[in-house]
């Protein structure tokens, strides 16, 4: 695995949230959850020491060096029965499969499993705010073709990328009620008859993630 996997790992090992780690380190939220996805992948030393300080590892650990992949006595050992590693999509757009490489930005893990295919989305934009679903945050999401009215969805309309919003359906219409505190986000009314809509997952959990 990369540095950016191990830090995530590790992490989620400890229970630790972004916040708390890049509190210790001494970085935002934003460049932790960048390190993690591995958008940013050359971390300077002083930070790699310092994350290795703030997770109770070492930086040839956190670095994945081979001849030093051991891990430390007090390390709790990976279940890889418990976590399951899923792909982070940017975004998703209607010309692409959903894992299409256009669409990976990285890896995450998830303790979610029971069979179903899972995963993750990076939130853009304010219009879920108010359910806590902010910008720059990570989803969880369990792909389905179908959810309940009232369920928090990943919807694609028509060719336009993915959208996140809470859903409801009739025999003709969708309605993708946004859940914001800025006024500017109004619902959504499609006509069936005229633009496709697809459901590619329900969201199941929030994370505070890119």
């Amino acid at each position: 695995m990369g540095i950016g996997e191990n830090i995530r790992l590790r992490r989620h090992m400890l229970d630790m949230t972004l916040e708390e780690v890049a509190a210790r380190v001494g970085i935002s939220r934003q460049t932790l959850s960048r390190y993690e996805t591995g958008v940013i992948s050359n971390i300077p030393a002083d930070n790699v020491e310092a994350l290795a300080k703030a997770l109770d590892t070492t930086p040839a650990f956190l670095m994945g060096w081979e001849e030093e992949t051991s891990p430390p006595p007090e390390l709790i050992p990976i279940d890889s029965d418990h976590f399951k590693k899923i792909p982070i999509l940017g975004y998703i757009s209607a010309g692409l499969p959903l894992y299409a490489e256009e669409h990976i930005e990285g890896y995450t893990y998830t303790d979610l499993n029971g069979g179903a295919e899972y995963f993750a989305l990076l939130v853009r934009g304010d219009s879920m705010n108010a359910i806590g679903i902010n910008d720059g945050y990570q989803i969880i999401v369990r792909r389905q073709e179908e959810v309940e009215n009232g369920e928090i969805a990943v919807v694609m309309v028509g060719e336009e990328n993915a959208t996140v919003k809470r859903f409801y359906a009739t025999d003709s219409t969708i309605t993708l009620m946004p859940q914001s505190t800025n006024p500017i986000h109004q619902p959504q009314i499609y006509d069936l008859r005229k633009i496709p809509i697809k459901v590619l997952g329900k969201v199941v959990k929030v994370e505070f993630s890119l």
